[in-house]
């Protein structure tokens, strides 16, 4: 007998219940009802047999359960494919706003100065110190001036600090720029190069030691210079001490003086003056440090006493300091900025190496001038460093990246783009964010920084009236379609007489 659902059986049973119901209200026969019983309870088998779901299968595994009705698939569509981003083109200018202050000439300088010139009657040498990332923006004319100008008999030896801070040559730096960057920024990178950026960021170290050597060597003008020297910082720095000590050994024997050679060490401010004292003390009377140094400008407000670097012949058995009297005793002087900055760009660059004490300029001006330098140059160190897809023109992008990276913030997490740009500029300093040449040197810009030199320093207010008087001349000018007329080069037969052998 087939097998009967629960709920079919009950039904059955209760069909059969109700039609023997029925059948007790007839009067009939009992074999009668019995077989009328017996024919329902067959036919409700029946129909139960004929709705009922065939059994399940013997099989000792279950069929699982057909799986719902699925969705009709979507059309398939083509997604549009996004083109590359645009290769990424540095700024090829940088704004600068005439509104930034264009001195730092302090009451202490013109003070160190007038005491320069009282000492300077018992001064034999005097070495001057510049800047070689900025060779022609440290440069100041009224030390020149004030100092060396017209005197034939006192010996002069252009030292050019920091050295090490600027870049060996264009191709290291595309190869630096080309290793850190990633695959974004290494195609800006390649982008950027074939962008012709400015000379000044292809020139390599050695073509400018070339001309700045071969411009002071000539006697055809008064920045003449009996020596030009290159040094660096840390080691590179002392192990190239020995030619400087040799050229000032050199001095005092031509001086042949009883009492030694007295020697005055000048420059901007925070050109490592006094660093240099210290590192000459150290290597040639091999004690310590005498001078004061610091990271920021004004830490030697006024000349030092003589110190003595190399000692005396009566001082030591070796024959080489024959001819040196007492020996060589050099003053630490404070740095002497120009009374007034021309061109706003130099203010920047002077600002950036240090030669101005932070906060003068917005530290947010110097970062965007700074960045500008980077792209242009193709150093794209920060990308990597600061967690960046790629460089960018945008300082404040650039200082917020540099801020999230390094902690600097404020409150409600906020990035701090002063403090950012604080930490970027000193990081540069430090050649730890890219090494650079801010200045271009050819003899074209030489000649013209020494025909400006010749110019008397002017106050600021003086140059101020004077510039507006400029301006009024290149307008009119201007208005009637005669060319501005100034600002030209001086003539080739100047710069041929200098760069002779270039």
């Amino acid at each position: 007998m087939p097998r009967l659902t629960p709920s079919t059986a009950g039904k059955t049973a209760r069909r059969a219940a109700r039609t023997l119901a029925a059948l007790k209200s007839v009067p009939v026969a009992p074999g009668a009802a019995v077989s009328a019983v017996a024919a329902a309870a067959a036919a409700e088998v029946a129909t139960a047999e004929a709705v009922a779901p065939p059994p399940p299968p013997t099989s000792r595994y279950t069929t699982p359960p057909p799986p719902p009705p699925s969705t009709p698939a979507k059309p398939f569509k083509l997604q549009p494919i996004q083109p590359p981003p645009p290769p990424f083109e540095p700024r090829a200018t940088f704004e600068v706003s005439t509104q930034i202050p264009r001195s730092y000439f302090l009451g202490h300088h013109t003070a160190a100065l007038s005491r320069m010139r009282q000492v300077l009657s018992n001064v034999g040498l005097i070495i001057e110190c510049r800047d070689f990332r900025v060779p022609v923006s440290s440069w100041n004319p009224l030390l020149e001036q004030s100092l060396a100008a017209g005197d034939n008999k006192r010996a002069r030896i252009i030292v050019y600090t920091k050295r090490d801070l600027a870049p060996e040559s264009f191709r290291d730096r595309g190869r630096n720029a080309s290793s850190s960057s990633s695959s974004s920024s290494s195609s800006s990178s390649s982008s950027s190069s074939s962008s012709s950026p400015p000379r000044l960021h292809k020139q390599a170290a050695g073509e400018v030691i070339r001309y700045l050597k071969t411009f002071h060597s000539s006697t055809a003008h008064t920045s003449h210079a009996d020596s030009i020297l290159f040094l660096g910082t840390g080691q590179t720095h002392s192990q190239s001490l020995r030619p400087l000590l040799d050229a000032i050994k050199s001095i005092a024997r031509k001086a042949d003086s009883l009492t030694g050679l007295r020697a005055m060490v000048v420059g901007m401010p925070n050109a490592g003056k006094s660093t240099l004292l210290n590192r000459l003390r150290a290597r040639g009377m091999n004690l310590g440090k005498v001078a004061k140094t610091g990271a920021q400008p004004g830490v030697t407000r006024k000349l030092g006493t003589p110190v003595r670097i190399i000692p005396g012949e009566n001082d030591t058995d070796d024959s080489s300091y024959m001819g040196m009297g007492e020996g060589v005793f050099v003053v630490d002087t404070p740095g002497v900025f120009v009374p007034y900055v021309s061109n706003p760009e130099a203010m920047l660059k002077l600002c950036l190496v240090g030669c101005v004490k932070d906060g003068l300029v917005s530290s947010t001006t110097i970062a965007d001038y700074l960045l500008y330098h980077l792209n242009l140059a193709g150093s794209f160190e920060y990308v990597e460093r600061f967690g960046m897809p790629g460089p960018t023109n945008d300082v404040h992008v650039f200082l917020r990246a540099a801020a999230r990276r390094t902690g600097k913030l404020k409150k409600n997490n906020k990035e701090s783009l002063e403090g950012a740009a604080d930490w970027v500029v000193q990081e540069w300093r430090k050649g730890a964010l890219g090494r650079l040449l801010l200045d271009e040197v050819t003899p074209d810009s030489l000649v013209a920084a020494l025909e400006a030199a010749k110019i008397p320093s002017l106050s600021m207010n003086q140059a101020r009236k004077k510039e507006k008087e400029a301006r009024k001349v290149r307008n009119e000018n201007k208005r009637l379609g005669l060319g501005g007329g100034d600002g030209s080069l001086p003539t080739e037969a100047v710069r041929d007489a200098i760069f002779k052998s270039s």
